[in-house]
């Protein structure tokens, strides 16, 4: 699986985005790795895992969540350092 960051809008609730980054692996392969967001900016980067970029997009898509962008990103630690599982 590849890593990919994007950034879009706020439009859940604090509670919702601790949910979700405990949300079991979606029907496109994308699971939240982490998520980075400041509520009043109305912000969030959402770190992901996935097979490629269009399943990010369609992840979103599923919850009308346009990305202002989306890329695939190396982490310094490595990306094996993250232990993914199929919650």
């Amino acid at each position: 699986m590849a890593i990919f960051l994007d950034v879009h809008k706020v439009p859940f609730k604090e509670e919702n985005l601790q949910e979700l980054v405990n949300a079991p692996v979606d029907e496109y392969g994308v699971a939240h790795v982490n998520l980075f967001y400041n509520m009043e900016a109305g912000v969030c980067f959402c770190l992901l895992s996935a097979p490629d970029k269009e399943a990010v997009i369609k992840h979103h898509d599923k919850v009308n969540i346009e990305c202002e962008w989306i890329t695939e990103v190396s982490m310094a630690t490595g990306n094996e350092s993250l232990k993914f599982t199929t919650r």
